[in-house]
């Protein structure tokens, strides 16, 4: 007799976008598939007839919807629900149709427009949610153009509504134990943290006079702060330099380089040699206002660098071990993050040691460790499912 392979159906909006979630879920998806044999289906809104950004197994089952959710957007406000409201409940007769039909033991939400009703399907399956940003940053009113008022009452009765629905789920999926504790309420949260996408042969040295950072040109990433770090410790090592690569507008930061005459600063644009441009450099800085996980400094960390990281929501404490692979620094204090790229500068000796410690710790993000703990996860909810106890 020969054991029926695990079924799991994942519902993500697209993945011909180049975005974090996007990578994760392929990389999780192609090593469950490859490796451990499951059966995958990835069922998309949007995107039909384009091109998976990420390359998927060929075992992985991909099914589009074609709901188009995106065509909405340039919408006024009364059409753009109107037309929402439409395209939601048209959502949930065809994944309840595609779920029937499947029949998968575990179905996973990563949390989008299929959140409002999944557990209201009964197919069958398990249903489990997971989140790639932090709570505190799921869902910004910000953009809604209404007065702060308002927009504080709203946020607080969507996140009670939203917690609700969780509720409702088998387990909760976040990315970090400092997330986790953030909700409160929810008795079902787990915390399992994304894979790495790569742990290379190749690693630094930490000789070079190069600081690199990565990341999107966005005011989340805090290279405006970094740059007005930059600033204090080029003027005391402009032999050192600091490379920044990223995807988005750079306009505003070659202006500041411009303005502050920082020769030593490099913007350069998002590159497929990362790995070989991490391990060029000798100190990777993390200068995020916020993240969900923070995989960047993971991926330094595998090529061998120490980091000098703001110890912002959520993800660089659950990552760096202060003093040993990185340095934490209050989030937002320029001086103390100059002050610490400095004392990596200045020091060679504990700044090598440091970069191989963070190689060695890094090891606990290998797919097949993250792997091994879905895959545990997945045994447990079924066994729980079986007996009766959920």
């Amino acid at each position: 007799m020969t054991n029926t392979p695990l079924k799991l159906v994942y519902c993500i909006p697209s993945l011909h976008i180049p975005g974090g979630m996007e990578r994760v879920l392929t990389i999780k998806a192609n090593y469950f598939a490859e490796v451990y044999g499951y059966d995958i289906s990835i069922i998309l809104t949007d995107g039909e007839g384009q091109k998976t950004f990420y390359e998927l197994s060929p075992k992985i089952h991909i099914i589009h919807l074609n709901l188009n959710f995106n065509q909405m957007w340039d919408q006024p406000f009364y059409k753009k629900l109107w037309i929402y409201l439409k395209k939601q409940r048209l959502y949930k007769k065809r994944l309840t149709r595609c779920l029937t039909e499947i029949q998968p033991d575990i179905t996973i939400s990563m949390l989008r427009r299929e959140i409002n009703f999944i557990t209201s399907i009964h197919d069958g399956s398990i249903k489990i949610g997971e989140i790639h940003v932090n709570k505190d940053n799921f869902r910004d009113f910000a953009e809604e153009g209404m007065s702060g008022f308002i927009k504080k009452g709203l946020a607080k009765i969507w996140m009670w509504q939203l917690k609700q629905k969780l509720k409702k789920l088998s387990r909760f999926v976040v990315l970090t134990e400092e997330d986790r504790v953030k909700w409160s309420g929810l008795n079902n949260t787990v915390v399992i943290h994304n894979p790495l996408p790569f742990y290379p042969d190749q690693t630094s040295d930490c000789s070079k006079k190069e600081v690199i950072a990565v990341g999107r040109y966005c005011y989340q990433k805090g290279f405006d702060l970094l740059i007005e770090a930059w600033r204090i410790v080029a003027e005391k090592y402009p032999e050192w330099n600091l490379r920044i690569y990223g995807g988005g507008e750079q306009d505003e930061y070659l202006q500041l380089k411009e303005r502050y005459r920082l020769t030593s600063l490099y913007i350069e644009r998002q590159t497929q040699e990362i790995v070989n441009k991490y391990c060029e450099s000798s100190i990777f800085v993390l200068s995020s206002r916020f993240e969900g996980f923070g995989m960047v400094i993971a991926e330094a960390m595998a090529c061998g660098l120490p980091v000098v990281s703001f110890a912002c929501p959520c993800g660089p404490r659950d990552i760096i071990h202060e003093g040993k692979d990185g340095f934490l620094i209050k989030n937002g204090n320029i001086t103390q993050m100059a002050e610490k790229i400095m004392y990596l500068i200045e020091q060679d000796d504990i700044r090598k040691k440091m970069g191989c410690r963070a190689r060695a710790g890094i090891e606990r993000f290998k797919i097949e460790n993250i792997a091994g703990q879905w895959k545990s996860l997945f045994e447990e909810i079924q066994a729980a499912h079986a007996s009766g106890r959920e």
